[in-house]
């Protein structure tokens, strides 16, 4: 009588071999973080959910060779992308919401760069956007380290006169940001501007 097969091991052999790399991949991207990986690893991973069940390794690795840089493969014609063997309509597809991206985010950058280098700026600045509020609000400015706004948050929008502070929140957000600096400005409707500077 023909021995059992072992079930695990039938299911180690039927697991492709991929799978294991995606994941050590993984782990070094939210462990060392994306600048211990290469190029190509990076390209291997954007390419994980367009196809999940083939290895991505050496697709990323002919988009290098063919292109030349991460950044020259996200902004290639869709076109030219399509002569490269083995990509698809879903590789494309994720290539370039890489590239919808990128673009995003640097006419983010282009847009938050106002410098708030003295208190007339940040007075100036905060009248413009709260001169007509007619409720109380606590509101965050984040700066780096050239005083550049990183952001411009609502912390807390109160009453005509109140509006609460919760200190736990903002610390944890200056933080999420990487703030080196933090302007808190808190208006009173119809009166004046309240500003409090704190730096990291």
């Amino acid at each position: 009588m023909p021995r059992k097969t072992d079930n695990p091991e039938n299911q180690s052999a039927e697991t492709p071999h991929y799978h294991g790399h995606r994941e050590r991949l993984r782990e070094r991207f939210y462990g060392a973080g994306p600048e211990a990986l290469s190029d190509y690893e990076l390209l291997e991973m954007a390419l994980f959910p367009a196809l999940p069940r083939r290895d991505t390794k050496p697709l990323a690795k002919a988009l290098l060779k063919k292109f030349g840089s991460f950044a020259e493969v996200i902004h290639a014609p869709v076109a030219r992308l399509r002569e490269i063997d083995g990509i698809g309509e879903a590789s494309i597809n994720q290539i370039k919401l890489l590239a919808a991206a990128a673009s995003r985010v640097a006419k983010g950058e282009i847009k938050r760069k106002i410098a708030l280098s003295s208190w007339n700026d940040v007075i100036d600045y905060c009248r413009s956007g709260m001169a007509f509020a007619d409720k109380e609000q606590f509101r965050l400015l984040f700066l780096d380290k050239r005083n550049q706004l990183i952001a411009d948050e609502i912390q807390q929008t109160g009453t005509v006169d109140h509006t609460p502070v919760y200190p736990r929140e903002v610390i944890k957000r200056a933080l999420e940001l990487s703030a080196t600096a933090l302007i808190l400005v808190h208006n009173h409707p119809t009166r004046t501007l309240m500003c409090t500077f704190a730096h990291a």
